[in-house]
């Protein structure tokens, strides 16, 4: 890994076949290098998540058959990885939130 480019610390959740496809966990992989190297993403493959805090995102992989969740915050020296999640409802589901918020608390007050 060159300097510039950030770690991924994950606080929850993984990314592996099965339950990803091959292909969307390609896709996740590639998503979050180009998050390593400092690529800011958007829709269709990212979208801020204020409700859990600032520089919180969620990315957006579509599967076979389902939809995957991965909420992560930007940090200046890391990629943090709150929660991995297939979503079934438009909405994310509060205790996702709720989650992602108190991971965020243990993670800074360390």
């Amino acid at each position: 890994m060159k300097s510039t480019e950030k770690p991924l610390v994950w606080l929850h959740g993984e990314v592996k076949t099965p339950p990803f496809s091959g292909a969307a966990r390609i896709e996740a992989g590639y998503l979050l290098r180009q998050l390593q190297m400092g690529e800011r993403l958007s829709l269709p493959h990212s979208r801020p998540m204020p409700s859990i805090g600032s520089r919180c995102h969620e990315l957006r992989i579509n599967d076979e058959n389902k939809t995957w969740r991965i909420v992560y915050r930007i940090d200046e020296d890391a990629i943090v990885i709150l929660d991995v999640f297939d979503k079934k409802t438009q909405k994310t589901p509060k205790e996702v939130v709720d989650n992602c918020k108190r991971r965020i608390r243990l993670y800074d007050s360390e």
